[in-house]
């Protein structure tokens, strides 16, 4: 069966969803999942995984992620991006000097509040479900980390592009949207291109037409995603025999940190924490 780690570069209208959705009948795999959700307007790095490689999801969805951001000034819409209803459209009056003066107030931890238009439960509604019937309700601030933001050049007389590295359950738009109400003059975002997921940058991904033509051929082993680890190589059948039977691995040895551990075959078994003398098992990736 399959099995391994493809980075889709996310043509715009489509959801991730669907992404994964069409790989499944490429791959004809129906264990498909994505790290990280892309909105329908953005492109870019999406790392899809397939097979027994999705046990890696949950740690892609933990990762830092970079974006270039278009921000046009002087608008504001309900969705804090273009594709939504213009709510009010504002002069500009400040320029490139101003806004960069500005961008250091959103640089290290700050607090966001939520875009009405998004996925996130309220009493067990979605955000967008109450959004789209004109129902607004308070969302509590969500602290989150903007590692880097910088302008990288101006593309209009009120638009510009915004570098942003950023942690994860950043809303890029409702950056854009906020750094507008600062200058004065409102501001929404325009596109938005990922540059970088799960450590993956956009160099790797590849079309989906090319995962049509190539199939598995393109899909990257899943230790890939865990390359700034450590190796630790199982050298006697009975160290291997506790690793796959779940057993912590005494192993003084070693020091602080994540290891990724291969048997005798060279097989990755899992990725373990060291504990107290002993390795630990994170996530087993053996076993299909």
């Amino acid at each position: 069966m399959p099995s391994g780690i493809v980075i889709i570069d996310k043509p715009q209208g489509w959801t991730s969803m669907d992404v994964c959705a069409k790989l499944r009948g490429i791959l004809r795999e129906k264990r498909v999942g994505h790290g990280g959700t892309l909105d329908p307007m953005a492109t870019g790095v999406l790392p899809v995984f397939v097979g027994s490689a999705t046990k890696a999801v949950a740690f892609a969805e933990q990762s830092d992620k970079e974006y270039l951001a278009g921000l046009r000034l002087g608008v504001v819409t309900n969705t804090q991006d273009s594709t939504g209803q213009v709510l009010e459209e504002r002069p500009v009056t400040v320029d490139r000097a101003a806004l960069e003066a500005v961008l250091p107030r959103f640089t290290g931890p700050i607090a966001q509040i939520p875009p009405m238009y998004s996925a996130i439960k309220v009493r067990g509604k979605k955000l967008y479900e109450l959004a789209r019937r004109g129902q607004e309700v308070e969302r509590k601030p969500r602290s989150v980390t903007i590692h880097a933001l910088e302008v990288t050049e101006q593309t209009g007389e009120a638009e510009y592009q915004l570098r942003v590295r950023c942690s994860k359950g950043t809303y890029v738009r409702t950056l854009c949207h906020d750094i507008g109400q600062a200058l004065g003059c409102g501001g929404c975002m325009s596109s938005l291109r990922r540059t970088m997921a799960a450590g993956f940058p956009i160099g790797d991904a590849v079309t989906i037409e090319a995962v049509q033509e190539q199939g598995e051929a393109l899909l990257m082993p899943v230790d890939c995603f865990f390359a700034d680890c450590p190796v630790l190589l199982l050298t006697s059948p009975r160290m291997e025999r506790l690793v796959r039977c779940g057993s912590p691995l005494p192993a003084p040895e070693l020091g602080p940190g994540q290891y990724r551990v291969y048997g005798q075959e060279k097989e990755f078994l899992c990725l373990s924490r060291w504990e107290d003398g002993q390795l630990r098992s994170i996530k087993n990736f053996f076993g299909g």
